[in-house]
């Protein structure tokens, strides 16, 4: 066995390898919907509350567009949902050119007030030349009732 005593380098935004990208400032996004009380600068920026929130009810879609193209290391996205039941389903995909499309990952997760309320999903990637990331929420998979929400996304 080999071993060694000492600090280990973290996997923190902190870190200058793992730096998080500035999305308002070297992105573009749409957005299918999206609550005047809860836009998209609330899951982007850090620190602020809230999050995002979709003003109509169903499946929605985010879709940053880099203003050039990046590479992309890792990908961190919260989710929280404190008072309604429910499982949820995301896809996130990179796009790599207009015709090229990679998904990332495809998660499904339920949500219960009295126990899972938060959902934090961090993915280590290896990705050249991203010319856009785009994150399709299901927010109630069974459940039409419902809003989707995003607590944060970070990409570094």
């Amino acid at each position: 066995m080999r071993k060694s005593v000492g600090s280990l380098e973290k996997n923190t935004p902190e870190s200058p390898s793992a730096a998080w990208m500035d999305l308002d400032a070297i992105a573009s996004a749409t957005m299918t919907s999206e609550d005047e009380a809860h836009p998209l600068e609330h899951a982007i920026t850090a620190g602020a509350a809230g999050g995002w929130k979709a003003s109509v009810l169903g499946v929605q879609v985010i879709r940053f567009t880099f203003d050039t193209p990046k590479t992309v290391k890792r990908v961190r996205l919260v989710f929280k949902e404190e008072a309604k039941e429910r499982s949820q389903e995301f896809a996130l995909v990179a796009i790599l050119r207009p015709e090229v499309r990679k998904e990332i990952v495809r998660q499904q997760w339920g949500f219960s007030p009295g126990g899972s309320t938060t959902e934090v999903e961090d993915y280590t990637v290896d990705l050249s030349d991203v010319v856009g990331l785009e994150l399709t929420i299901d927010p109630g998979r069974h459940d039409q009732t419902v809003f989707a929400t995003l607590e944060s996304i970070q990409v570094a």
